[in-house]
């Protein structure tokens, strides 16, 4: 009887195992995502912003398989307290990860999209930086749920205010080019909405700092969520400077 509770408490944590693999290779594809679809945006390449978008089809099939991994388990296992979360953290995070490549496979069509527009280069160096930073919130936050670092996910969370505030520059100076010169609305535009993307794939690196803070300690943040995304109440009827 040993024998056999031994055999289903390894089998219970080889399960568990797959489980947190099939997280990492799905953090991995949704990073490939992000950082491609930045890449093709900058260099305006429609071949990688192709190839990104295929690439969202593997993060798709990969959050079915966590889904029905995670059922499974549940039914057969009956899981409760620390057992429960790990499997209900991997749900949450397989949800953000999925959002995420689809976000990063929307900024690659915004690529497509800006191929024949003229792009003077320093409209993409805000984009670029802020698409940086988001890809080093989605690395970090994902090494620390692999680590269970409750710590290292608290870093990423109080990182949001700084990526909103950056957005919220970045959203001015755009509408700015805009107002200067009708020129560079369809880029800028395009630019907005793949700058929006990005401020929302940190939404959901936010997210899964969350739910790597309650993996760890079972309760939810006591915090109030730092944000400071203020382009819902920014006047975009800006006056045109003096030539």
């Amino acid at each position: 009887m040993e024998q056999q509770h031994e055999h289903i408490v390894r089998s219970y944590e080889d399960e568990l195992a797959l489980l947190n693999n099939k997280i990492a290779k799905m953090g991995g594809l949704a990073e490939q995502v992000l950082g491609q679809s930045i890449e093709a945006l900058e260099r305006r390449d429609p071949e990688l912003a192709a190839a990104t978008i295929n690439e969202d089809e593997a993060i798709d099939e990969l959050e079915r398989e966590i889904e029905e991994q995670a059922v499974v388990m549940i039914a057969r296992r009956q899981p409760m307290a620390y057992d429960l979360r790990q499997i209900m953290a991997a749900l949450r995070i397989a949800n953000d990860l999925e959002r995420i490549g689809d976000l990063g496979k929307n900024i690659a069509k915004r690529a497509v999209a800006v191929v024949t527009e003229q792009q003077p280069k320093q409209l993409m160096l805000g984009l670029k930086h802020m698409g940086e930073l988001a890809l080093g919130q989605v690395k970090e936050v994902l090494d620390a749920f692999i680590e269970r670092d409750a710590d290292r996910a608290m870093n990423v969370w109080y990182k949001d205010e700084e990526i909103d505030a950056m957005y919220n520059s970045l959203f001015r100076e755009l509408l700015t080019y805009m107002m200067e010169d009708p020129r560079n609305i369809g880029l800028c535009t395009h630019l907005l909405f793949g700058a929006k993307n990005i401020e929302r794939i940190c939404d959901h690196a936010t997210n899964i700092a969350e739910t790597v803070y309650y993996l760890v300690h079972g309760t939810a943040i006591g915090d109030q969520r730092p944000k400071g995304d203020t382009t819902s109440t920014t006047p975009v009827a800006l006056k045109r400077k003096a030539r």
